[in-house]
């Protein structure tokens, strides 16, 4: 793939993760969010190649700065237990229970399975690049999501 279209591909990535990121309650820079293609290239791009390890943060819960989330972007083309096992040590070492693991392409088994063992001590959600190109909870059809309290839960399971 040719490194603009690349960067292109990238920068929609970076911004629906962040964006997910923020819904979910975590702290996000609002720059972060309106950052624009030529901002991200220059940022991220060197050499026509996206730097893919430098997209890789730590956000904190608002309010709540002991609880962060590791945002992980992966360099290879199909993940294997090495990267997972990376991700695992920086998340132990930094005392982060909770990650995302954004990947371009494939997943092996085991690496899933590394993941799965993982939990429920330290929580792993696993996203290809391609599923984040669009952020689905901003298309128009899709009603905006919310947490039900314990009352509305027991009506609504109640029908």
């Amino acid at each position: 793939m040719d490194g603009d279209r690349d960067a292109a591909r990238l920068w929609r990535v970076y911004k629906t993760i962040r964006e997910l990121v923020r819904d979910r309650g975590y702290e996000v820079p609002q720059s972060e969010i309106d950052m624009s293609l030529d901002e991200f290239k220059s940022q991220y791009v060197g050499a026509g190649v996206v730097n893919r390890a430098g997209m890789t943060y730590v956000s904190h819960l608002s309010g709540r700065p002991t609880e962060q989330l590791l945002v992980f972007f992966t360099e290879e083309d199909s993940v294997g237990i090495k990267p997972i096992k990376k991700i695992a040590e920086r998340m132990v070492t930094n005392s982060i229970f909770k990650a995302i693991v954004v990947y371009m392409n494939k997943m092996t088994p085991s690496a899933k399975k590394v993941v799965t063992e993982m939990a429920p001590k330290y929580i792993l959600e696993l996203f290809t690049e391609a599923e984040l190109l669009v952020n689905i909870t901003q298309h128009i059809l899709v009603p905006k999501h919310e947490v039900l309290s314990d009352t509305e839960k027991k009506t609504l399971l109640e029908r």
